[in-house]
């Protein structure tokens, strides 16, 4: 039987890349700090699969398909959008779990859109990176499995639909024959306005309220955010927090731990690090 084990909500900026001497070094060494950290604690917990749950930048998908949330249950490699120091390459799917997970789902009420063959974009990868690869490279078996939630390109799922998700990963990973011991990380945000005259504006305050909901396994008063207040207060990049609410409602009752915040205007980002622990 399958258990899921622990959780993590983390930022996937793909500014740190593209500008990566740009915020004071202080915060670059936090940042960069603060993915080597959650790497540690997902050895510490062991796992053999970790489920990641990101979204398109209309990369992925144009404006003719935009499933509102899929699993990749074939060949992945990632990113489609390459930048410098996160080059394409292969990543090891667990295919079984993956379809176990799509099938489990649509005898639950979940029809879940699949892929067969995919390409993840930054999301995915960059956690992929700096969290999961430094296991495989110590020599652990840990496999990867992607989630895409409509999260960046409105029509946005729901955070309700977003939460079951999380639940039913849940019940689904627990009714898995083999003994996986499965990571979700939630991919994304926080605040960061994308594209528009505000881009590199950081609000703090919405920041720290975001960590408050998650550090107090507060799913209702995430769940309770309006679009409008999200929009408002947090940017169009800060939809994504709705991975953070697939990844607590896999995990509920679970405990936060704050690893790290920094607000970064020279990355357009608020970053924070979370851990959810269970035990």
């Amino acid at each position: 039987m399958g258990k899921i084990v622990g959780a993590l909500l983390v930022p996937h900026d793909p500014v740190m890349y593209v500008a990566p001497d740009a915020p004071p070094q202080a915060q670059r060494d936090t940042v960069w700090g603060a993915f080597r950290t959650c790497s540690e604690r997902l050895k510490a917990l062991a796992p053999t699969t970790v489920i990641i749950v990101g979204c398109d930048h209309y990369i992925l998908f144009g404006p003719e398909c935009l499933p509102s949330y899929l699993i990749a249950i074939g060949d992945v490699d990632a990113p489609v959008d390459q930048l410098p120091g996160l080059k394409r390459a292969v990543m090891y799917n667990n295919e079984a779990l993956a379809s176990h997970i799509a099938e489990h789902g649509r005898g639950d009420g979940f029809d879940w859109a699949v892929a067969r063959a995919f390409t993840a974009d930054h999301s995915i990868a960059i956690p992929q990176q700096l969290i999961v690869e430094p296991l495989r490279a110590a020599g652990m078996d840990v496999k990867t499995v992607p989630v895409y939630l409509a999260c960046s390109v409105d029509p946005y799922i729901s955070f309700k639909r977003a939460a079951e998700l999380g639940a039913q990963l849940r019940k689904a990973v627990a009714a898995f024959p083999d003994n996986e011991r499965v990571v979700v990380i939630g991919s994304g945000g926080i605040s960061h306005w994308v594209g528009s005259a505000q881009m590199g504006r950081v609000n703090e305050g919405f920041d720290r309220e975001i960590i408050g909901y998650a550090l107090n396994g507060d799913l209702a008063g995430l769940c309770g955010l309006s679009n409008e207040y999200i929009l408002e207060n947090g940017g169009e990049g800060a939809m994504e927090i709705r991975n953070y609410a697939c990844a607590m409602g896999a995990v509920p009752g679970a405990r936060g731990e704050l690893l790290a915040y920094e607000a970064v205007p020279a990355w357009v980002t608020g970053l924070g690090f979370i851990q959810l622990h269970l035990e």
